[in-house]
C-alpha cells in the first residue's frame, strides 16, 4: 500500500460530503451555544459563583483520589506527601464552597495575573520574531496584558462577575464558530 500526497485532498472532501447533510445539525448547536452565552452574560454574577462551586467541588474530588493514592502507596516517603496534598486540595475545596465570593476573588487575582505574565511573554516573545506575523503577535500579547491589567486594578470589586463574563464570552465565540462550521459545509 502506497501514500499519495494527492489522496488527502479526497479524503477531506468525502468528509465535508459526509458532513453536508448534518450541516443544520451544527448550525443548531453554534446557535444553542451562543444562547447559553448570552444567558450567562446576562447572569454574570450567578455565572461566577456556580463556577467556583463546580472548581470546588472538582478540586475536593482531586483531593479525595489524592488520599486514597496516598493510603494505598507501598512505600511510606510516597504516602505521606500524598496525604497531605490530598488534604490541602480538600481543606481549599471545603473553603471554596463555604465562601464561594473569597474563592471567586482568588480566581480572578490569578487570572488577572496570569493574562498579565501571559500577554507580557507573548510580546516579547512576538518582539524576538522576524518582521510578519510578529506585529499581530505583540499586539495579541499587548491586548492580553491591557486586559489583565483592567482586571487586576480593579481587583477584588469585579470579582462577582469576571469569572462569567469570561465564559459567556467563551460561549459566545465557541457557539460563532460552530455556526460558522456549519455554514461552511453547507456551502462546500
Amino acid at each position: 500500500m502506497s501514500f499519495s500526497p494527492f489522496s488527502r485532498p479526497t479524503d477531506i472532501e468525502a468528509a465535508i460530503a459526509r458532513l453536508r447533510s448534518r450541516w443544520a445539525w451544527f448550525v443548531a448547536f453554534g446557535a444553542f451555544a451562543v444562547a447559553l452565552g448570552l444567558a450567562t452574560l446576562a447572569l454574570a454574577n450567578v455565572a461566577t459563583i456556580f463556577s467556583v462551586y463546580l472548581i470546588a467541588l472538582f478540586v475536593i474530588m482531586v483531593g479525595w483520589s489524592e488520599i486514597i493514592l496516598g493510603v494505598n502507596a507501598h512505600i511510606w516517603s510516597h504516602r505521606l506527601p500524598l496525604i497531605l496534598v490530598g488534604l490541602l486540595y480538600v481543606v481549599a475545596g471545603s473553603f471554596m464552597l463555604a465562601n464561594p465570593l473569597t474563592g471567586a476573588a482568588a480566581f480572578t487575582l490569578l487570572l488577572g495575573a496570569a493574562l498579565l505574565a501571559t500577554g507580557v511573554a507573548r510580546a516579547v516573545f512576538g518582539a524576538s520574531l522576524p518582521e510578519g506575523p510578529s506585529v499581530f503577535i505583540v499586539l495579541a500579547g499587548a491586548l492580553t496584558s491591557v486586559l489583565g491589567m483592567i482586571i487586576l486594578f480593579d481587583w477584588p470589586d469585579n470579582s462577582s462577575y469576571v469569572l462569567g463574563l469570561f465564559l459567556g464570552v467563551d460561549l459566545l465565540f465557541y457557539g460563532a464558530s460552530w455556526i460558522g462550521f456549519g455554514l461552511l459545509v453547507r456551502e462546500r
